[in-house]
């Protein structure tokens, strides 16, 4: 079973390096490109991660920085411009995973769950609203834009999650594997001058 569930997380990280797919797609996908049942058992999001870690080591470790440094500046600009929602970065960006294909994911804690929106339409950002997972399993709003990355040449999907201010405190608890699961702009610009921090 666990040398399926390799096989598997072998197969998504891949797809999640090479064609940007999130890891629930890419676990479901690869189920398929693999023949498998529908109903196998699936390897966990940290296997992913282990495996898209792997991955990038094995066939992008020459690009991958590079990318990966473009989208945590592009995430200092976003940041800098919500600061007042005291924004945090999360995901791939974060933890070092992303490559070109990756989103920027910043979660935002707002006295009012619209005044980020309103912030947005101020400075004439276009936005598409939309519903999604949040990072304590309910549904949270998120205003997901296009941003150019001068860096990588190309459009990056930037997504901001709205969330109320008391929930800060849950958001800085370790993951299940000791990390901090997000950071504010003072970690990430730390990131952007030492990346081993």
């Amino acid at each position: 079973m666990d040398t399926l569930k390799s096989e598997i997380a072998a197969v998504a990280a891949r797809m999640v390096v090479e064609e940007g797919l999130d890891y629930g797609p890419a676990k479901r996908r690869a189920v398929k490109q693999l023949g498998l049942p529908g109903r196998t058992a699936l390897p966990g999001n940290d296997e992913i991660e282990d495996a898209v870690v792997e991955y990038i080591a094995l066939f992008c470790s020459e690009t991958q920085p590079g990318e990966l440094l473009a989208l945590r500046r592009l995430a200092v600009v976003w940041m800098e411009r919500m600061a007042a929602f005291r924004p945090h970065l999360g995901g791939a960006v974060w933890h070092g995973t992303a490559t070109r294909l990756s989103d920027i994911y910043l979660q935002l804690f707002c006295d009012d769950c619209k005044s980020a929106e309103i912030a947005l339409i101020d400075h004439q950002v276009d936005y598409v609203p939309r519903t999604v997972t949040g990072f304590n399993g309910d549904s949270v709003e998120a205003l997901s834009v296009h941003a150019f990355c001068a860096d990588l040449n190309e459009e990056v999907g930037v997504h901001l999650l709205i969330y109320d201010l008391d929930d800060v405190r849950g958001a800085l608890k370790p993951d299940v594997k000791g990390r901090t699961p997000r950071g504010d702009l003072v970690a990430v610009r730390r990131l952007l001058h030492d990346p081993q921090s």
